[in-house]
Order: structure tokens, then C-alpha cells, then sequence
């Protein structure tokens, strides 16, 4: 079984901790390219029809994030100050005994509380554990309401108000519009539009025990 940490930004966390999240979609790296009227995707050795995979396609086995049955664990941020120590960013929860951590220098006092990025968490300070129940590629356009929400989107009517609407354009009343706008908040604007194959991968979330 393989398991791979995975970064997640603090609302992604808070909705995998609510239990609204279970899909993530990653672009996929290279991208398939088209050939005349076929699209390819040459990747480790093997060519592939995107739209015509089966869902035991051997592509599976080589997903960067794994295949059913294997586990994710989540990387998010930890802040830190000279009272609490380091601390969830998502959610302000005590990350509990140290251990590696605080042999790492206090702030001085007037000093900005110190976070550790959530590309560098370590594997102990884990508190999420995923089991990846399946694999699947596609177009990112293809996410369905059903998907977003999956995704952990909340879908509200666009009052034309709301801050987002006035930043990066109004996603309108559904799930999916409001994913389209956060893909773009967070891959850069106009990635939504570019439309680049992705894995899917949908899962659950699983006990853990501490780790070092």
C-alpha cells in the first residue's frame, strides 16, 4: 500500500473535517496532447486514449497520488506562537506534544508567529488520513454540480455583492460555478477556461494513528 501526502489549502481542510469533501482533482503532468482527431496521452512508457479508458486501464497504476486503496495523508499549515506552539492555521487547533517541532527556535517576543508552510508539515503532524476509493481522468470542465459539491462547495445564490463576485467575476447560484471561481482563485485566472485533463480521485476518510 502507498501512501503520499497531499497539500490542501485551510477551506479544503475544514470541509474534509466537516465530511463534505470527498473528490480532489489534480492537473495532470505531461497533459495529453491532440494528434489529428485523437487525443494521446504518452505517460511512462504507455499511450492512451483519455476519453476511451477503461477503469482498470494500467494509466492507473502510475497516478502520482495513487490508486484504490492506497492512502493520502493531508498536509496543511501549521502556525505558531510563544504560548500555543504550533497550531492547525485551518482551524486554531493545538497541534499537541512537539516532538520534532520544538526543537525548532521560539519567536522573540514582538515577533510575527512563526508557520510552517504546508509543503513542509511533517508526516507525524498529520491529524487527516484519506483512503483513495477511485481513480478516474477527465476534462477539469467535466465536474458536474454533484462533483463540486463532492469537492466540498457549498452553492449559494451570487447577490452580485459578495466580494468574490466583485474580484474575479460572478460564478452564479451553482456548486459548480463557485469551483470554477476557486480553481481560478487557486491555479491563477483563466486556468478554469484552459480546461486541462486532471485526475479524479474521490475518498473517504479513514483512522489513523500517530506518526513520527
Amino acid at each position: 500500500m502507498k501512501t503520499t501526502g497531499m497539500l490542501f489549502n485551510a477551506p479544503m481542510v475544514r470541509a474534509l473535517l466537516a465530511g463534505t469533501k470527498m473528490q480532489t482533482r489534480r492537473v495532470m503532468k505531461p497533459q495529453p496532447v491532440r494528434i489529428g482527431t485523437t487525443t494521446i496521452l504518452e505517460y511512462r512508457g504507455g499511450l492512451y486514449q483519455p476519453e476511451k479508458l477503461p477503469a482498470n486501464s494500467n494509466l492507473f497504476n502510475h497516478c502520482p497520488y495513487g490508486r484504490p486503496g492506497d492512502q493520502i495523508w493531508v498536509r496543511e499549515t501549521l502556525g505558531h506562537d510563544a504560548d500555543k506552539g504550533h497550531y492547525y492555521a485551518a482551524t486554531g487547533m493545538n497541534v499537541g506534544p512537539l516532538l520534532d517541532y520544538e526543537l525548532e527556535p521560539t519567536p522573540s517576543v514582538g515577533t510575527p508567529a512563526r508557520t510552517i508552510p504546508s509543503i513542509h508539515m511533517r508526516r507525524w503532524a498529520s491529524r487527516i488520513l484519506l483512503e483513495i476509493v477511485s481513480v478516474r481522468v477527465e476534462r477539469l470542465n467535466d465536474c458536474s454540480d454533484d462533483d463540486a459539491r463532492a469537492e466540498g462547495i457549498k452553492a449559494e445564490p451570487c447577490d452580485h455583492v459578495r466580494l468574490s463576485c466583485e474580484e474575479i467575476g460572478c460564478c452564479g447560484p451553482t456548486a459548480r460555478g463557485m469551483y470554477a471561481a476557486l480553481w481560478d482563485q487557486i491555479n491563477s485566472a483563466g486556468s478554469w477556461a484552459a480546461n486541462p485533463w486532471v485526475w479524479v480521485i474521490e475518498f473517504k476518510r479513514v483512522p489513523q494513528h500517530h506518526q513520527k
